[in-house]
């Protein structure tokens, strides 16, 4: 069983400001902003939402085919992602441009400035579904809007089931765009800032998305998680973390936990509890490919935070 996760590709530029950034904006002047800020502490992490869930999912012992678009500058990762046995064949090198770049800066209050270039990821259109095989399911995280749009029909024409994960892509789409995404998804899954605005956008409700799809999922971060099925309402609890370190990338190691129970069959408390645990594994670790386990420690996790054997 090897599952298509089809989203973006990135470096994630990290740096420390040690100061406030309230402390060199002169609130009276922002119509001729111009700043500079020192930050001696840089990281440079891999990252982008298809290689964040295929290392996970990987972790978990799935067979994740991540596709997507990356640019000139992609030799590091392609030797990180050999040395963790991740498929690269659906992985598409655009020479003319640089891989996706997010640029994160981070002062003493955590406030964040960020800068995003998209790069590669415009292009990730030129993948298409029907080109890998042996795939049971699927996923369509944030990606190139074109990319989004027609790796979603794609997988509905091929009659692939798939979650729709519009993330931080979400506003990228019109109303009738974010209802058609649903109507073609299997499964849906959104935290719960992006369902209010998913909510607003298409004019469904909880039960309208639930009749369309087999389940929509919303995550709420330390409060848990929501899985709405037909039937049930499923409330998942959240594992609480030894120590909080960084939280960029918990929402991809859960959608790897419903994916690797998706592929699995497992009944819906069981997918969202391993979906919980993997959020709170990552939430651990700086960066959002760095934490790594044992399957066995998987379950001894498992079986400690829920009181029960996973599967």
């Amino acid at each position: 069983m090897s599952a298509l996760i089809c989203g973006s590709i990135a470096y994630d530029n990290i740096m420390a400001f040690d100061d406030s950034f309230k402390n060199h904006i002169l609130p009276d002047q922002i119509d001729i902003l111009s700043v500079a800020f020192l930050v001696p502490k840089l990281r440079r992490e891999f990252g982008g939402c298809a290689l964040n869930i295929a290392y996970n999912l990987k972790l978990l012992g799935g067979e994740p085919i991540p596709m997507g678009t990356a640019g000139q500058d992609f030799a590091p990762y392609q030797v990180w992602l050999d040395e963790h046995g991740i498929r690269r064949e659906h992985i598409r090198v655009i020479d003319d441009v640089f891989t996706a770049q997010a640029y994160i800066t981070t002062d003493i209050d955590d406030n964040q400035i960020i800068l995003f270039h998209p790069g590669a990821m415009d292009h990730s259109h030129v993948n298409k579904v029907e080109d890998a095989t042996g795939v049971t399911i699927g996923i369509v995280s944030p990606d190139g809007r074109t990319g989004m749009l027609e790796h979603a029909a794609q997988f509905a024409e091929e009659g692939i089931p798939f979650v729709f994960d519009p993330g931080q892509g979400l506003p990228m789409f019109g109303n009738d765009e974010l209802r058609q995404f649903i109507k073609q998804a299997s499964w849906v899954t959104v935290n719960n800032y992006e369902w209010e605005m998913l909510k607003d956008r298409t004019g469904w409700d909880v039960n309208a998305v639930k009749e369309r799809t087999r389940a929509l999922v919303i995550t709420r971060g330390a409060d848990g998680s929501t899985i709405y099925t037909k039937d049930e309402d499923i409330h998942i609890p959240s594992v609480k973390p030894n120590i909080v370190s960084d939280p960029t990338g918990c929402g991809d190691a859960y959608r790897a936990g419903l994916l690797f129970g998706l592929m699995h069959g497992w009944e819906w408390p069981t997918i969202g509890r391993a979906a919980s645990l993997m959020g709170a594994i990552k939430i651990e670790c700086h960066g959002t490919q760095n934490h790594s386990f044992s399957i066995q420690d998987f379950e001894k996790k498992f079986k400690d935070s829920f009181g029960s054997a996973m599967g």
